[in-house]
């Protein structure tokens, strides 16, 4: 049996996970597949239509999603279930997971590295993404999940290092020292644009435990339900300090391009991701903190949007429906 090469790429919200993908995606030998398994903290789903809008024309990627927080605790279509489908559809040469950035990576991993997954996945580097910038902010640097991404890592990229300081970058490498991870490399990258090869060579990485999961079988994803009469719905998610509220809408509804982008730039949040149909064409949109990105889409089924930030403002929906263009 076919032994699948498998990389984890950590990070906290919006440092440029899929990016980075995205990156390496350029750079995957012709003659391979690769598989690509994306985990949102938010139930709507929005960063696999963000990838998949980006690689519709390719044939030689598989994009498959799990939304509803870490992949290890989501209801509705838990981790083993995602795999599970992934090889029956295909024999990846190699499978990249992009974990909620607000998950716990070292239970990802445990599933990963245990008896039932020995004869089809290798676990090769685990990648972390850290935004240097950030280092001066307690909410990154005491964040539980933000430790255990740099704790699993086998190479850890400042990444965005053309906007970061000396004393930003100064301040990463004092915290990684004190954090005491001296088996992984620290690089410093713009863009997500890390070298293939760093995704070579076994994880050093051990499993301490098992991974624990706290999944309800019945529960069904807003992801995932049908769209009601109005044409949207919202789904509602916390959970490690940070709330996300997410939407849905019906491929009829077209958002007012130039009123959706003010939207976006007036919102107050730690992340925003959205693929909307407007009416100058589909566009993703991704924002994180004072850093605002679109790029064309081919295609998308519906529109969908997801803002994650410590505290949701009631007022975002009444707003954001205003940009929905009048039938």
């Amino acid at each position: 049996m076919k032994i699948t090469p498998v990389n984890v790429i950590t990070g906290f919200l919006g440092v440029g996970k899929t990016t980075a993908i995205l990156n390496l995606l350029q750079q995957k030998p012709e003659d391979e597949l690769w598989a690509i398994l994306v985990n949102e903290f938010g139930e709507i789903g929005v960063d696999g239509g963000l990838m998949q809008g980006q690689t519709a024309s390719r044939d030689d990627v598989m994009v498959l999603e799990i939304p509803g927080g870490c992949m290890c605790c989501a209801a509705g279509l838990p981790m083993e279930m995602a795999l599970s489908q992934l090889f029956f559809l295909a024999s990846p040469d190699r499978l990249i997971i992009e974990p909620t950035g607000l998950g716990h990576p070292a239970e990802v991993l445990s599933v990963l590295a245990s008896d039932a997954y020995r004869d089809r996945l290798a676990l090769h580097a685990t990648v972390a993404l850290v935004d240097a910038r950030n280092m001066a902010d307690d909410r990154h640097c005491k964040h539980p999940s933000f430790i255990q991404q740099l704790e699993i890592a086998d190479v850890i990229l400042a990444n965005k290092a053309d906007l970061a300081t000396p004393s930003d970058l100064q301040r990463l490498s004092t915290y990684l020292e004190q954090l005491n991870v001296p088996h992984a490399d620290l690089l410093s990258v713009e863009h997500g644009a890390m070298d293939l090869s760093i995704l070579s060579g076994r994880s050093a990485w051990s499993p301490i435990g098992g991974a624990h999961h706290h999944t309800d079988p019945d529960y069904v994803l807003a992801a995932d339900l049908p769209m009601p009469a109005c044409g949207f719905l919202r789904a509602d998610n916390s959970g490690e300090g940070f709330e996300s509220v997410g939407w849905r809408f019906s491929a009829d509804k077209t958002f007012h391009y130039a009123k959706v982008v003010a939207f976006l730039r007036g919102v107050d949040a730690d992340r925003i991701k959205a693929v909307l149909i407007t009416d100058e064409g589909t566009v993703g949109f991704n924002v994180s903190g004072s850093a605002f990105s679109e790029v064309p889409i081919d295609d998308c089924l519906e529109s969908r949007l997801e803002i994650i930030s410590e505290e949701s403002n009631p007022r975002w929906e009444k707003a954001l429906l205003e940009c929905v263009v009048t039938q």
